[in-house]
């Protein structure tokens, strides 16, 4: 049997294994970020309407606490993945 018939046949083989999947992490990293901008557009429009109409404070507030709690997340994921890929980085090849 020819050397690259067998390269040939193992690269077929395990190529998809290597596709992404379509669901996993790309959909979760997605999901997250619909549900952020979902939490601020939600904040942002009981903010205009207490000022506005005097909607309930505590709905207001409620609110505020979401949003400061969806940035902070925000943030930590991004120091994670850029202290990942810092570390990545440090890996001797």
């Amino acid at each position: 049997m020819d050397v690259n018939s067998i390269v040939a046949q193992s690269y077929a083989a395990t190529k998809n294994l290597a596709a992404p999947s379509g669901n996993g992490t790309a959909n979760a990293l997605t999901g997250a970020a619909e549900s952020f901008a979902a939490t601020l557009q939600r904040s942002e429009t009981v903010a205009m309407q207490s000022m506005t109409s005097g909607a309930d404070p505590h709905a207001l507030v409620d609110a505020l606490v979401q949003t400061e709690l969806a940035v902070q997340t925000a943030v930590t994921v991004r120091d994670r993945v850029v202290e990942a890929y810092q570390e990545i980085l440090r890996m001797p090849v």
